[in-house]
């Protein structure tokens, strides 16, 4: 039976029988005439958003149906325009819900702490706590970073957590061909070499030179420690570090174990009472998490307000205004201050590897117009600064560009790449971002198109999008990115040098990169702020890719929803959230 709960109302029971009936209801010819459901609960006006609505809530009653044992109370369910596609972050293409996800089925050595910022809590690249780490130690010359690991750790599978598997899951990290090895990369660790086993709950990281990132680095989302015996069980001549396995399995000792695993349509956890790494030495507060995608964001904008889900974070800004005006639900906006929403040009693709059109396209947005429909507002725009000399404010990035919207100085721009005809050209986005992205697409078609530039918008699937990225396919898209470990250096290191993935832009410029290495070990504040000041002018200069804005991110939750907090990869982190 599935139980049905209205506010206000007692339970009803509805058969498996009539969940059939429901489902073909959902799939009922299109000739058939529409149903019109009015009440005090909902009014559906088209079949489209009345079958998304059902189909989504539907699922959210199945998922919970099997587990009598978890109340409503405790169990979290949150809903997401994105997917989860792998269970292994570290898998090139993986979403950032697979990130999320990840963080509460894997520990790490350490974690970042959490700190309050405008009343809103945030990750504290600060404070670095153990998290399989009972202890740490740098040697006084920082060259050598000492693990002790917990006693008591046990894997999801009751073994305990070694020494030996935080070497093979860091020799992982840095050998396998997977994204955690460019991310250790911006912490010099590169090498298997550098991890040594001193004991069974000890193990030893050196490091080069002194670098400051290297211990934030074992914070972040690739770093995961994996049972390495469970993995090696798995692993093939061809596939050493059972990559093709744990995709769609969990070998880690976090704090909640995967039920059900629907690459791209749903993930069910349970909670790993075992688990007391959380706050005050706990398990995690739900006992039960079900992370449904959900494409539409109206669909999800409804599923909140009803209460059929407990936590969305990827509303469009005009349903959050919405539904913060009426008071029912509590919404936390905090500024991404490590986070960039950005338009990108593949530089070694033509027409964008003519600096004249990037500069063409930059001087034909209307930034006022796609910030006021994407965000309506809510965010720091990185547009229309006034730079009196002509030069860079400061050396911190991001930073507001001089540039608006002038279509005469796109069209000079424009005859001086000998195009003034303009071209034809696609624009992407990722259907999981269509909330912001979908209006501002049809903004930035309608303007270039003015100047000659015909735009073909692309809609992609999550997965698509970031494969396509992955592999440099895409000539003109719009983006988020976020630098986990925030920095001048960090950000220009990681998303404007190298043939990898976070270099959106594909730009490959020597002078660029020379001076972002050599600032990253730079400790004189002074020239380090000249360095910034440098790289900020080459990027006005040679317009790689456009920044747009920082947005909000917008936590819209029940009101009975507490401790969410803004994290690194601008995701969920289920262990953060509780119920009052």
């Amino acid at each position: 039976m599935i139980i049905i709960r209205r506010r206000g109302e007692k339970s009803a029971e509805v058969s498996h029988e009539t969940g059939a009936q429901l489902a073909c209801f959902l799939t009922r010819p299109a000739g058939l005439p529409v149903l019109k459901f009015k009440g005090k609960r909902m009014r559906f006006v088209s079949f489209r958003s009345a079958t998304s609505v059902l189909a989504s809530t539907a699922l959210l009653l199945v998922a919970t149906a099997p587990s009598q044992a978890q109340t409503r109370a405790e169990t979290l369910r949150y809903v997401t325009g994105s997917s989860v596609n792998a269970l292994d972050p570290n898998i090139p293409g993986s979403t950032r819900e697979s990130f999320a996800l990840s963080m509460s089925t894997y520990d790490r050595l350490v974690a970042f702490g959490r700190k309050q910022l405008n009343g809103k809590w945030v990750f504290d690249l600060d404070a670095i706590t153990g998290e399989l780490a009972e202890s740490y130690e740098v040697s006084p010359d920082g060259l050598k970073i000492t693990f002790r690991l917990r006693k008591d750790a046990k894997f999801q599978d009751g073994s305990p957590v070694t020494a030996e598997d935080v070497k093979w899951s860091l020799d992982r990290c840095v050998t396998a061909p997977i994204l955690g090895k460019a991310q250790l990369l911006t912490g010099s660790l590169t090498s298997a070499d550098q991890f040594k086993v001193i004991d069974p709950l000890t193990i030893e990281v050196t490091l080069p030179k002194p670098d400051k990132l290297a211990l934030p680095n074992l914070a972040t989302v690739y770093p995961m420690i994996i049972n390495s015996k469970l993995a090696k069980q798995h692993a093939t001549a061809d596939d050493p570090w059972a990559m093709a396995w744990l995709k769609e399995h969990t070998a880690g000792s976090g704090a909640y174990v995967v039920e059900t695993f629907k690459p791209g349509e749903q993930v069910i956890l349970k909670r790993d009472e075992a688990w007391n790494r959380g706050t005050a030495n706990k398990p995690a507060f739900f006992k039960r998490v079900i992370v449904q995608s959900v494409p539409e964001p109206a669909t999800r904008a409804n599923l909140v307000e009803r209460g059929d889900a407990d936590l969305v974070v990827d509303l469009q800004a005009s349903d959050v205004q919405s539904l913060e005006a009426k008071g029912k639900l509590r919404v936390v906006s905090t500024p991404q201050y490590n986070a960039i929403t950005y338009v990108s040009m593949n530089n070694q693709m033509p027409p964008f590897d003519n600096v004249n059109v990037r500069r063409a396209i930059a001087y034909a947005l209307p930034y006022d117009d796609m910030f006021k429909a994407a965000l309506f507002g809510r965010g720091a725009p990185l547009f229309g600064a006034s730079w009196p000399d002509g030069k860079p404010l400061n050396g911190i990035y991001p930073f507001q560009q001089p540039v608006k919207l002038d279509l005469d100085k796109a069209r000079e721009y424009l005859k001086a790449a000998g195009l003034p005809e303009g071209f034809s050209t696609t624009f992407s986005f990722n259907v999981g971002q269509a909330a912001t992205a979908e209006p501002m697409a049809a903004l930035v078609k309608e303007s270039l198109g003015k100047i000659g530039i015909k735009v073909d918008i692309q809609k992609l699937p999550d997965a698509q999008m970031s494969t396509q990225i992955n592999e440099k396919k895409l000539p003109f898209y719009t983006e988020g990115i976020v630098a986990w470990l925030p920095s001048t250096d960090y950000f220009y290191r990681n998303f404007y040098t190298g043939n990898q993935r976070w270099n959106y832009s594909s730009i490959n410029n020597p002078d660029l990169s020379a001076i972002a290495q050599e600032a990253r070990f730079e400790p004189d504040k002074a020239k380090y702020e000249e360095a910034g000041r440098k790289l900020n002018a080459m990027h006005f200069d040679l317009m790689p890719q456009i920044m747009l804005w920082q947005p909000n991110q917008d936590a819209v939750m029940a009101s009975s929803i507490e401790g969410y907090t803004y994290e690194f990869h601008r995701q969920v982190d289920y262990r953060d959230v509780s119920r009052k």
